[in-house]
């Protein structure tokens, strides 16, 4: 069996739920034709066993315990056995084809969503999208699990059928045409039931995406006192699922109740009529055994058949909101990956800016507005398809866009200025590739000057965050993003404002070390901050949507006016306000007093 996840889920058709739930079985065909057979071969030898009671009684009845009794009871026993042997196969099968349907589903919304950027939440609801991730793939793979059983039921009902016709044409008639109508009935309800549980979906996926809506902006709603009145609408969306899911639980008890008494009936009636028989001495007590264990066995076949078609409705539905996913198509301006990849060691160029990465040099980016040149930053590391296009950037000549995103990811790494912590071990959460060694670990912290998280995390690395790493100040959480990023080992490493949380010492000792560590390496970083300018190779002046100024930092500061019309005196006057920002902080990210006499040591 194949491993899970998936090296490549593949390419589904779109054409509709029905196309890509046909699609994904083929993808699994070997498992689900395994598990097919061993529905049928366990549901059809079932379908035998009342057969064969039948026998050992007439022939127990007729010659007591002779050696005709006891074959039929080493029959029974035979069948028993393979019965066992096979249903314990065709349950790991059932739940493979459950997983390889769930999880090969998950993997193509996972890859659509990271493909698409923006794109998806501007067509799609967050709660549509998480729905179809933790529920929707799940009910998928759930038609796929339970295929086996209903082929079997359909077996088991075939053979039971022709040996009751063999015995008695009135009792195989009954059998014939009763099932079929008592499944036709409890299938009656099964699309009411279907609708109201794409209602109370829907409805769910809304109280999810508020939910989502309120726990980021928690913050902003507080600043404004607006928290109740979300929480407001929580509650109201809330009852309405509450409402939707009555609906459902009203119908699922109709059904689940008829599921009894329906099929209950029937087998009443059947013993009615082959106690008749008997009586009549149409039949023998044997087949009257028979007759009464067709009918109790048929029950659970005809169950099985109405649960498929409820699983089939809600995995058609499904589908149709995992199709909706899918179809997400990425930003206007992404095409298809059609370029080779360039060689190791190439230049990293934005046309319409200037800004030029060459080979194993660490390179500083300084704008007036910060915004500016955070945007250059992320285009450089094609994080907007859209920006992209009307802004081309190459890597060794080949446009970025004619790239395939996962070759990109594995040589471009953009560490942004508001990093994302996730909950779980410190050491997972650094090692985000899973290859880093321990020492590469305790290096990593050591160039992010974080070895004070060490000792705030109970455990250390091996300790737990907890979710978005609120435990952390703000200035950690920067420092175990930058340390995460380094430990990704980027061909070419972009950070944006990497220590703008810290205070002047720890920004110092991270300016020089970082250096020290990617010295050799192409490296951009976004920041205006003196003291990390003070290290790099060389800096980047951007204006204007244009590198207008570029050399040493000190150099740059030593610049006149007039030989490059004012930009080195306006660069000068940029990474002059960073120096009093930093001057003006009172306390430090350690709590560390900053004062005139260490911000002079700092400068010199």
């Amino acid at each position: 069996m194949r491993p899970l996840p998936l090296p490549d889920p593949g390419t589904p058709p779109l054409g509709g739920p029905w196309r890509l739930l046909g699609w994904l079985a083929r993808r699994q065909g070997w498992m689900l034709a395994a598990a097919l057979t061993c529905g049928v071969v366990t549901f059809g030898l079932q379908a035998l066993q009342p057969y064969l009671v039948g026998r050992v009684v007439d022939a127990a009845t007729s010659g007591g315990l002779d050696g005709e009794t006891w074959r039929w009871v080493g029959w029974l026993l035979a069948v028993g056995v393979v019965i066992t042997g096979v249903a314990v196969v065709g349950h790991r099968f059932d739940i493979r084809n459950w997983m390889e349907g769930a999880f090969r589903s998950s993997q193509l919304v996972s890859r659509t969503v990271s493909r698409s950027g923006h794109a998806v939440s501007a067509e799609l609801p967050t709660g549509e999208v998480v729905a179809s991730i933790a529920n929707d793939v799940h009910r998928m793979g759930d038609l796929f699990a339970m295929s086996a059983q209903f082929l079997g039921s359909l077996v088991a009902y075939g053979v039971t059928t022709a040996l009751m016709l063999r015995a008695s044409v009135q009792l195989g008639v009954v059998i014939a045409l009763g099932l079929p109508a008592v499944a036709a009935i409890l299938a009656f309800l099964v699309k009411p039931l279907s609708r109201r549980q794409a209602a109370q979906r829907e409805e769910s996926g809304r109280l999810t995406t508020l939910g989502a809506d309120t726990v980021s902006g928690l913050r902003i709603l507080r600043g404004i006192g607006g928290e109740h009145v979300f929480a407001a609408r929580y509650r109201e969306q809330s009852q309405k699922v509450r409402a939707a899911g009555v609906r459902v639980a009203g119908v699922q008890s109709w059904l689940d109740a008829l599921q009894v008494v329906l099929p209950g009936l029937f087998t009443v009636l059947v013993v009615y009529l082959g106690a008749l028989s008997a009586v009549r001495g149409e039949i023998t007590a044997g087949q009257l055994v028979s007759f009464f264990g067709f009918a109790a066995f048929l029950s659970w076949p005809v169950q099985l058949a109405v649960q498929f078609l409820k699983i089939a409705t809600n995995a058609h539905v499904s589908a149709a909101k995992v199709v909706k996913v899918l179809r997400v198509v990425p930003a206007t301006g992404a095409t298809p990956p059609t370029a080779q990849p360039p060689a190791p060691g190439a230049v990293l160029h934005d046309e319409t800016t200037g800004v030029t990465l060459h080979p194993g040099r660490v390179v500083a980016l300084v704008a007036a507005d910060p915004d500016e040149s955070a945007a250059v930053a992320l285009r450089l590391g094609r994080f907007d398809d859209d920006a992209e296009a009307a802004t081309p950037v190459t890597l060794g000549g080949v446009r970025l866009a004619t790239l395939p995103k996962e070759h990109l990811r594995a040589r471009i790494v953009v560490s942004e200025a508001t990093p994302t912590i996730f909950s779980g071990r410190l050491d997972a959460e650094l090692d985000s590739r899973g290859r880093a060694a321990r020492e590469h670990l305790d290096r990593a912290m050591h160039v992010a000057d974080a070895h004070d998280v060490l000792d705030s995390v109970p455990g250390g690395l091996t300790g737990e965050l907890p979710e978005k790493g609120r435990s952390l100040s703000g200035g950690q959480r920067q420092r175990v993003a930058l340390a995460r990023a380094l430990l990704t080992e980027p061909e070419i490493l972009i950070l944006i404002e990497p220590t703008s949380a810290v205070d002047a010492h720890t920004e110092a000792r991270i300016a020089a070390r970082l250096a020290a560590e990617r010295r050799g390496r192409t490296t951009l970083i976004v920041t205006a901050s003196p003291l990390v300018l003070d290290h790099v190779d060389e800096v980047l002046y951007l204006e204007g949507g244009r590198v207008v100024a570029s050399g040493v930092h000190r150099d740059l500061l030593a610049r006149r006016a007039a030989d490059d019309d004012g930009a080195a005196a306006r660069y000068r006057s940029v990474v002059g306000r960073s120096l009093d920002d930093e001057t003006g902080d009172e306390t430090a990210d350690h709590g560390e007093p900053i004062t005139a006499t260490s911000m002079e040591e700092v400068r010199s």
